[in-house]
């Protein structure tokens, strides 16, 4: 999951994965079609033991939703009523090409396919360029077989080099490059990727830019997306961040329209800190992540059947955010004064997620719903958020809206905590 350089496909590979992938199209047959749905959002990590009923009953008391689970775990997950994302060594490109076990594939896909636990098939994490004719390929032949279900592969952030995303041009061209590519030529269900902000040096600067660039895409082409976020330290550069950081993790990627969060990671041999030791001791984020867990999972779902409208940051302004505007219908009392921002200093300040009917965007003048975020993990911070009308404020915890007074919504956030309110 860390970033690691890929070794690229050889030039013959590339091609004949190409003219593969290209087969059903030269023969005048449509593409799969997928009917693959999120659903219940994604409440998922990375790494963690193997799914025993012990494991799977702290997950599910935890908010998690989403485990990893070979086969043979599947009926683990249904009895604790988890989805299941499936591993097994089949779900590669590669295997397409050896009739053996492109034979074997199609038999565990028709034994898992009606699973009731099965959510998707695990394809790959962090690919280059060079992978995505023959990850299409792949993603194209579960499809087929079974649309029912993600095929899912999760994608470099921001600071890979261009080496590894296989594009080229500065940060952000290369980096729309590479999603562009990859939605082009793989044709996936999901955006997923993910982006690690907490360094023993500071801060990400270009953490916001990350979810700026996946979410932009994402409106365009229609797909949902999910952030894996930092819930360890692997490296002497990298912190192990604390609940409050999490949290802010957590309710930004919210904002930005998020239908899905992973932790990075669960448990792993080689980290400090994580979600539970490695004994399988739940750690104090663990307990931190039972309500914030379900607080995502409730707000997610609330936001599920709308379009998100804009972001827009007050305070601290990092590389992709937008300041809030005059068209932005809502405004925070007192305001939040300007900051300068310089990287690597924590981001401070306030976040707007405006989300409005869904279909064509009609602009943030006609958001019905705001998510307001504490950008400081470090502080609380106690405003009022005002509307063009009186407004609701949702309870993530009861999953129920109750009025507001009439001065507008009175909040009094945690560190990197967030309130949903919306126009009635």
């Amino acid at each position: 999951m860390k970033r690691t350089t890929r070794s690229l496909l050889t030039l013959s590979t590339v091609m004949v994965a190409a003219v593969a992938a290209m087969g059903s199209s030269l023969h005048g047959a449509e593409p799969p079609v997928s009917t693959w749905q999120v659903g219940v959002p994604i409440v998922t990590y990375w790494a963690g033991p193997a799914m025993t009923d012990k494991v799977a009953q702290q997950m599910a008391d935890g908010g998690w939703n989403l485990v990893w689970c070979t086969e043979k775990e599947l009926d683990v997950a249904q009895r604790h009523h988890l989805r299941a994302q499936l591993q097994d060594d089949l779900l590669s490109p590669q295997v397409l090409d050896n009739p053996a076990q492109r034979a074997k594939l199609d038999a565990l896909v028709a034994r898992v396919r009606k699973h009731p636990a099965l959510y998707d098939y695990f394809v790959r994490d962090e690919p280059t360029a060079a992978d995505f004719p023959a990850l299409g390929r792949l993603v194209a032949y579960l499809r087929e077989r079974d649309p029912a279900h993600l095929a899912y592969i999760n994608l470099l952030p921001t600071y890979a080099d261009n080496k590894q995303l296989g594009t080229k041009g500065d940060t952000v061209t290369a980096y729309r490059e590479h999603l562009r590519q990859f939605i082009d030529q793989v044709k996936p269900g999901l955006l997923s990727y993910d982006h690690y902000q907490f360094a023993t040096t500071g801060d990400s600067g270009n953490y916001f830019l990350n979810l700026a660039l996946v979410r932009e895409i994402g409106q365009q082409r229609g797909l949902p997306f999910l952030n894996i976020v930092q819930a360890a330290s692997w490296d002497p550069t990298i912190r192990v961040p604390n609940s409050d950081e999490v949290r802010y993790l957590v309710y930004t990627t919210l904002a930005y329209g998020a239908q899905g969060i992973s932790y990075y990671v669960y448990c792993c041999p080689g980290h400090k800190g994580m979600i539970a030791s490695a004994d399988g001791t739940p750690t104090p984020l663990y307990h931190m992540l039972k309500s914030v867990n379900r607080e995502f999972a409730a707000i997610a779902d609330e936001l599920q059947p709308l379009r998100s409208l804009g972001v827009y940051h007050v305070g601290m302004t990092p590389p992709g955010t937008k300041p809030l505007g005059k068209s932005v219908p809502f405004r925070l009392e007192p305001p939040v004064p300007a900051m300068k921002y310089k990287a690597p200093e924590r981001v401070r300040g306030m976040l707007l997620g405006l989300f409005g009917p869904a279909g064509k965007d009609p602009g943030p003048g006609k958001a019905t719903h705001v998510l307001v975020v504490n950008l400081d993990y470090k502080a609380k911070d106690s405003r009022t958020i005002v509307g063009p009308g009186k407004l609701d404020i949702f309870d993530a915890a009861r999953r129920a809206w109750s009025p507001a007074g009439e001065k507008g919504a009175a909040f009094d956030l945690p560190p990197g905590g967030g309130m949903l309110v919306r126009l009635p």
